[in-house]
């Protein structure tokens, strides 16, 4: 072994994994979107398409919480796949995995922009250039860019410090939901519920939004080797971080149907912070909700500039792309290569606009569920070719409980493309796709001299580390 294998630093307890997850999966898109969930689906429709939804996302997150406890390496997808598969289809996978993360890192600074718009006017300086109808200036995507370059010293200076902020927000967070929930309860009628169910296709927006939404607790296994749990546990934190957030949701939901008529929600242009200057009768409620939006974005942006700068690190060390990525730094071991590569993105971005919001949300979406079917996928081949891996967080052991979740994961990506397809909604996101494809296959090239100087078992130490967790048996191409 001519290199040795840079590790993380573990340090991460249940409470920083809780609030890694859910704060990640709550940001800000709840505070635009929510109101729109009601008026398109109903109030009853919005609540089982969350149902719904969820329900298939935390039968995939079962299967996250086996291999998670089974591989608890950095990489997450891309080690499960790699494991199942074979290393160019991990590859493919990361990558894809890589861009949905950093779709919904990069508009996380537009989105910062808006919200302090919000409660602080944002003087419109400095105009640059028009993107999809939509005029940048220069004074609104600084905002977004210092965002960013914060985000990115704080996790350069070590994943506890990151994390430490990622609790405190999330607490705060959950606190101003509740004030939503509670003005719905106290202040608001049913009267303003209005349709229960209104639309089919209400019903498959709102469907169609989950992924979105949810996407976060899968940043849980990229961080897994940073974690000081029992294996058994980090399984475990995977499925309660979903459950948490889906209830976390449909509470939002109920709060917001009740809290004002349609005319409010479908009027304004941040819906429920008007929503709660209505229940309330008072501007201070809806500046609450911006600073839970606000929040909310911080600690989405935080998550997910974990997860994919720890994702680029472990196609890095397993050297799928230029080894550079997968090697640490200082004595909190953290891997800056790969956290400077997604500061550098997501500090650019913010000079897209805010139209392209839409395009990044579609792109995490269609990402996210293409990497689930192929973690399903992963998840039935490993059953059948390592039944003796050892498994602290196991699922039923039922050989089509694996099958049918990956069917679930399966139909639900389809449905996603042929419904997104048939409406125009996605025609940037796949060009934005096939650039970062095109992209990945440039720096697979580049890789490809550094892979040819690593035996096959020094190739596997570099993505597995220790014996303890060296595959048995045959390996894959």
């Amino acid at each position: 072994m001519n290199e040795k294998r840079s590790v993380l630093s573990q340090g991460l307890g249940r409470t920083d994994v809780i609030a890694l997850g859910f704060g990640t999966m709550v940001g800000w898109g709840w505070i635009m979107m929510s109101a729109s969930w009601v008026s398109g689906a109903g109030f009853l429709g919005a609540l089982i398409a969350f149902l719904v939804g969820g329900g298939i996302l935390l039968l995939i997150g079962l299967i996250y919480g086996e291999l998670t406890a089974a591989l608890p390496l950095a990489g997450g997808e891309f080690v499960f796949v790699y494991r199942a598969i074979g290393k160019k289809t991990a590859f493919l996978t990361g990558w894809i995995m890589a861009l949905a993360y950093l779709s919904v890192a990069a508009w996380e600074g537009i989105a910062l922009a808006t919200a302090i718009n919000y409660l602080l006017p944002i003087p419109r300086i400095g105009p640059l250039w028009e993107i999809a109808g939509y005029e940048v200036y220069l004074s609104w995507a600084l905002v977004g860019m210092i965002g960013a370059a914060v985000l990115m010293v704080l996790n350069l200076i070590g994943s506890r410090t990151a994390i430490l902020f990622q609790v405190m927000a999330t607490m705060a967070i959950m606190a101003i939901v509740l004030i939503m929930v509670l003005g719905g309860i106290f202040y608001g009628s049913r009267d303003n519920v209005g349709d229960v169910f209104t639309s089919g296709r209400g019903f498959s927006y709102v469907l169609l939004m989950v992924p979105a939404m949810l996407i976060g607790f899968d940043v849980i296994p990229q961080s897994a080797e940073e974690m000081n749990l029992e294996k058994r546990d980090i399984g475990r934190m995977i499925v309660v971080c979903i459950i948490i957030s889906v209830v976390w949701y449909c509470l939002l939901i109920l709060g917001i149907g009740l809290a004002a008529p349609e005319e409010v929600r479908s009027s304004g242009i941040i819906p429920v912070a008007d929503i709660a200057a209505y229940a309330f009768r008072s501007r201070l409620f809806s500046d609450i909700m911006i600073a839970g939006g606000i929040l909310g974005i911080l600690t989405t942006w935080n998550g997910f500039f974990l997860g994919a700068s720890r994702l680029l690190f472990a196609m890095g060390r397993a050297r799928l792309i230029p080894a550079v990525f997968g090697r640490t730094m200082g004595r909190n071991h953290v891997p800056a290569t790969a956290i400077l590569a997604v500061g550098i993105l997501c500090i650019a971005t913010p000079l897209l606009g805010r139209n392209s919001l839409i395009w990044l949300v579609d792109m995490s979406s269609l990402c996210a569920l293409f990497t689930y079917t192929m973690v399903a996928v992963s998840f039935v081949q490993l059953r059948r070719r390592e039944p003796d891996l050892e498994r602290p967080f196991k699922l039923w052991n039922n050989a089509w409980t694996g099958a049918l979740i990956s069917l679930s994961a399966v139909v639900y990506t389809l449905f996603y493309i042929i419904t997104t397809v048939s409406q125009g909604e996605i025609t940037a996101a796949y060009a934005m796709l096939i650039a970062w494809l095109m992209a990945g296959v440039f720096l697979y090239g580049i890789a490809d001299r550094q892979r040819r100087d690593l035996t096959e078992a020094e190739a596997e130490y570099m993505v597995f580390g220790g014996p303890h967790l060296q595959r048995r048996g045959d390996h894959h191409a």
